[in-house]
């Protein structure tokens, strides 16, 4: 007897294993065919990065070579997926398509025009929150309301119990022979090259793609890194963090995997440190739901500011200083070392992003759309929820009971780069100089001028002194 086809829409969830949405129809068939559609509108965005679709790339092909392993195969198109999908899925019989849930605006708009497409044709749709831990709705205050801090977010979201990790597919059943004449009509494309894209990426990645490269990853934190990481992951010198943002962004590994990893580090605990630190960690992962959640309930996040007020804040327009600071051009080496590591390596660590983030926001005092939209347009893990968040806690804009915060770059150095280490990788020019210099800023033009250094481009009191000013003005 024939298995119904079912076809399973691919987005941010390139992975097999630890997949909610494939488990759950799996149970109905085991005739299941993954699709993924490049949506134009997403490679054409401005706010697209060419480390992303390398990265994406890479896990797409990985998710095509795991699919073939069980005995199925992946689909891939190009086109408008509110079209591409119902007529796929109307030509090849299918009787389900099953897809996770995202909470982005774009996303959500385009999948409620393919659920009402596959229900005129009459197939079944089925879709799953899978790339987190409490869908949006399931953490909200007593009032029964979104939250809008994230303490009290997380007070509610920790005593939630957690899903377990999804059961793991035994084997599939592909497209059959009759199938396979209506697929040539199709059309569907072999994998795209990133030039076939037109994109250039020629770095290597922070972490390699795909679902085994991030389970390594997984495993190696957990094993060398997580018991310090509340202390180590403030120093961008060292390797302290999991660097599974990306993964996580691409759903290349499950989110549930993550909080098992977790939960069984917590049990073989063998101090109160290490415990603190697995669960800053845990803290971490519900700062990423909690941006989701935001994201869903308050779309207009993507648009502008949280706090109503920051429509009306006057910022400067000076693209010279924009300019500087996207090439670590500032003056000020700690910005300009994390400005340089973005643009060589695709990603930040995040103690520099809230740096470089204040120093645009609070010392250059030019719009935070300027750097959430150029983080974007560089970041291999570049994430709407997670970014956006991240730069609105920074501008003051966003959602913090205590929004007044300015970075002074030169204490975030000493503190967080006490040897100079991550300056001089990134800056090697100023290899040379003294540990201090470096830290304090405190180069003379002489040195600069020799080094090839530019000079600080503003001054920090002073524009500490400015933007206080114009938020208090705000205010009143």
């Amino acid at each position: 007897m024939s298995h119904p086809l079912v076809l399973f829409w691919h987005r941010r969830d390139l992975r097999l294993m630890d997949h909610l949405g494939l488990s759950q129809v799996r149970e109905k068939s085991a005739r299941i065919v993954g699709l993924f559609c490049l949506d134009p509108q997403i490679l054409r965005a401005a706010d697209m990065a060419p480390a992303r679709m390398a990265y994406f790339l890479g896990c797409l092909a990985d998710l095509e070579q795991h699919y073939q392993a069980l005995g199925s195969q992946l689909l891939i198109f190009q086109g408008d997926p509110t079209e591409v999908i119902p007529r796929v899925a109307e030509k090849l019989g299918a009787k389900i398509v099953a897809w996770g849930l995202d909470v982005e605006p774009y996303a959500q708009q385009r999948d409620q025009q393919v659920a009402t497409a596959l229900r005129s044709r009459g197939i079944a749709l089925e879709t799953v929150w899978d790339q987190l831990l409490h869908h949006p709705g399931a953490i909200l205050s007593q009032a029964g309301q979104p939250y809008s801090v994230y303490t009290p977010f997380w007070k509610n979201w920790s005593q939630k119990d957690k899903a377990t990790v999804a059961p793991a597919l035994s084997s599939l059943v592909g497209l059959e022979t009759e199938d396979k004449e209506q697929l040539e009509a199709l059309k569907p494309i072999p994998l795209p090259t990133l030039a076939d894209l037109g994109f250039t990426w020629d770095n290597p990645l922070p972490l390699a793609p795909g679902e085994s490269a991030a389970r390594e990853r997984l495993d190696w934190f957990v094993d060398q890194a997580l018991a310090n990481y509340q202390q180590n992951r403030n120093f961008p010198a060292l390797d302290g963090t999991s660097q599974l943002s990306a993964a996580l962004k691409f759903g290349v590994i499950g989110i549930r995997t993550l909080w098992q990893a977790t939960l069984e580090a917590l049990a073989h605990s063998r101090s109160e440190e290490e415990t603190a630190s697995i669960q800053t960690w845990q803290q971490e992962l519900a700062w990423r739901e909690f941006y989701q959640h935001c994201l869903y309930f308050f779309p207009r996040l993507a648009l502008g500011p949280y706090r109503e007020p920051f429509h009306h804040f006057v910022w400067e327009d000076n693209p010279e200083h924009f300019q500087a600071w996207c090439e670590g051009r500032t003056g000020f080496p700690i910005v300009d070392a994390a400005m340089r590591q973005l643009n060589q390596t695709g990603w930040m660590h995040n103690r520099c992003r809230m740096i470089v983030a204040s120093f645009l926001t609070k010392d250059l005092i030019l719009n935070w759309q300027q750097g959430e939209l150029y983080f974007m347009q560089t970041l291999y893990d570049g994430d709407l929820a997670a970014n956006n968040g991240g730069w609105q806690w920074s501008a003051s804009s966003g959602m913090d009971p205590k929004p007044l915060r300015i970075f002074n770059p030169m204490t975030q150095a000493q503190k967080f780069d006490p040897e100079g280490e991550y300056i001089r990788r990134w800056l090697p020019e100023l290899a040379s100089c003294d540990t201090s210099e470096l830290l304090t800023g405190k180069i003379s033009d002489y040195q600069r001028r020799r080094l090839g250094y530019v000079p600080a481009i503003v001054d920090h009191n002073q524009q500490q002194k400015e933007f206080k000013r114009r938020y208090q003005t705000l205010k009143s």
